[in-house]
This record gives structure tokens, C-alpha cells and sequence, in this order.
């Protein structure tokens, strides 16, 4: 089997393109990840984020373009890409009726493993998904974020190269985000390499150090947090809301800002120095203010607009 040297992408996909009849969900893609780099795919809903995620592991069959990883092709090589590869999904897969270590030990046996090597893995993985105590629990007991972490470490059984992580987070309570949060990070550090898909920006700003934009199944930006932050927006931000907030939108304090935005109740003042503006603001003290630095979220909002999209 050939392996990839450094200088080599761990995964490339060249020019994906996937249609359902007449919609073309994926239009021209292409991106690759290096060896220990988490790339974060952003978008709004029916951008072509888990179709692209399914291509890549095979499950769904692109209608143009090429998919290689770790020296193969795919879909020629699909069974041995995916022995290299770790996943979790969005939704639960975990088995009901085994307990942490069955469902482990369970799927280890997908990868053709043997029982006794599964099981010298097993207290290492529990201890990693912070999980030790649960061995004997089954996925009923346990509270959303410890099944998130289950999944990951069950992800790992295989001691994968690189992990396709489909908004890993999703549903989770801060905490038990931050410990995720930490545990991928480690992952990162190990030299695992990552693909997450994602509609936290914080979580893409964390842990990401590369992103790809996604809207209409087409590569709209892609790039570093913050040069994309930097290439696309101004610096500082004024956020106000408040009882009446609205009404300065038009007011001569737009002259003050380089680029004016409404969303819901709130206006966003987009500056290179916010100095004037919060003094002017300050004639209105009814309202409030949220002075801070351009963030992923200014970005995605910029790139993909304000409008809700219904889920795809």
C-alpha cells in the first residue's frame, strides 16, 4: 500500500460535482487536507455540506470530479480508505443494548480487528471520552454530550489517520462543547488530521486552521480564520439594539460607519475605527451598544446574506 509523504495532501477532492434531478446540490468543489490540519466546512442549510461529507466517504456517488486519500482513489479503493478513516455522524448511531465497552469492542470487529487487540485499546479510548466510570452503562444512561464523546471514541477504535466529524456538537450544552472542544484539539496534536463540518463559528474559529465556505453547493471563500476575517471585513464592530434601535439604521450615523446591516432587531455597524461612533451613540441612551472585534459570524453572514434558510 502506498502512503502519502508530508508534502502530500492526507486527502484530496478534485472538481465534486453532485445533482438530484434538476438541483445541483454540489457544483465544482475542490479542496484538500493536509496531514494534522482541521479544515472546517461553514455554510448555510442545503449549501452541500453533508452531501460533500457522504461523497467523501463513499456513501453517495459524485457525478463528476475525483476523490483520493491516503495514496488511494475512491470509490476503487472506498474499503481501504475507510479502514483509515473515523466518523461522527450528526445522529446517534450507538447500539441501545450494548454498554460502552460492547459498543467499542462491537465495532471494532467492522475493521476486521481482533477481540483481544480491541480490548487492550478500550480503557484508553473510555479514559479519553472521560467515559471510564460508564464502561458498564449503556448509550440510555448516559447524557447527550457523554454520547457525543462515546461516538468519537468509538470513531478512534480504528485508530484513524484522518475523522470526518458532521457537526459534532450540535444539541450539546457549553460544557459538554468545551470538553469536546478539548478532546478534538488533542486529537490535533496527536497529528490526526480533520474534516468538521460545523454551524458554530466559535467551534470553527477554535478549532479550524482552514476553512471552506460553502453556499449553493459552490466554494464561495476559503482560507484562515482570520485572514478571511481581514480579507472580508472592517475591523470593529458596533452592534445596538434596544427600543428604537431600528431608527438609526437611516439616521447620520450611518455616515460613520463603512457598511450599515439589520438583522432582526439589531443593527451592525461595520468600521475601521468605532471611536466616533460609540461617542455619537452615546446622544441615545435608550439604546444599547456591543462594541467588539469582527468576527466568523460577520464573515459567514457577509458571504451567505441574513436570511434564514429552512433546512435542506
Amino acid at each position: 500500500m502506498s502512503h502519502p509523504s508530508p508534502s502530500t495532501p492526507l486527502f484530496s477532492a478534485q472538481h465534486l460535482s453532485k445533482r438530484f434531478g434538476a438541483n445541483t446540490v454540489v457544483d465544482d468543489l475542490s479542496f484538500e487536507i493536509a496531514p494534522g490540519e482541521c479544515l472546517g466546512v461553514i455554510g448555510p442549510n442545503g449549501a452541500g455540506k453533508t452531501t460533500t461529507v457522504r461523497m467523501c466517504l463513499g456513501q453517495t456517488a459524485p457525478d463528476g470530479g475525483s476523490i483520493s486519500a491516503l495514496g488511494l482513489q475512491m470509490p476503487r479503493d472506498a474499503l481501504a480508505i475507510k479502514a483509515q478513516i473515523g466518523v461522527v455522524t450528526q445522529l446517534d448511531t450507538l447500539d441501545p443494548d450494548f454498554n460502552c465497552e460492547e459498543n467499542l469492542l462491537v465495532y471494532g470487529r467492522y475493521f476486521g480487528l481482533k477481540d483481544r487487540d480491541i480490548k487492550k485499546r478500550i480503557p484508553a479510548l473510555l479514559e479519553f471520552a472521560s467515559l471510564t466510570s460508564k464502561a458498564k452503562a449503556k448509550p440510555g444512561e448516559l447524557s447527550g454530550g457523554m454520547k457525543r464523546r462515546l461516538s468519537l471514541a468509538r470513531a478512534l477504535v480504528n485508530d484513524p489517520k484522518l475523522l470526518l466529524l458532521d457537526e459534532p456538537t450540535t444539541g450539546l450544552d457549553p460544557q459538554a462543547r468545551h470538553l469536546m472542544w478539548e478532546r478534538l484539539q488533542a486529537l490535533l496534536q496527536q497529528g490526526k488530521s480533520i474534516l468538521l463540518t460545523t454551524h458554530f463559528m466559535d467551534e470553527a474559529e477554535r478549532l479550524c486552521s482552514r476553512l471552506l465556505v460553502l453556499d449553493h453547493g459552490k466554494k464561495i471563500a476559503e482560507g484562515k480564520p482570520r485572514d478571511l476575517i481581514a480579507q472580508h471585513l472592517e475591523p470593529d464592530v458596533v452592534e445596538v439594539f434596544g427600543v428604537g434601535a431600528l431608527q438609526v439604521r437611516d439616521s447620520p450615523l450611518r455616515a460613520l460607519a463603512a457598511r450599515v446591516e439589520v438583522s432582526g432587531e439589531t443593527v451592525f455597524f461595520y468600521t475601521e475605527q468605532a471611536g466616533a461612533l460609540l461617542q455619537s451613540l452615546a446622544a441615545y441612551p435608550q439604546l444599547r451598544t456591543l462594541h467588539r472585534p469582527a468576527n466568523l459570524e460577520d464573515l459567514f453572514l457577509k458571504l451567505t446574506g441574513r436570511q434564514i434558510r429552512e433546512d435542506a
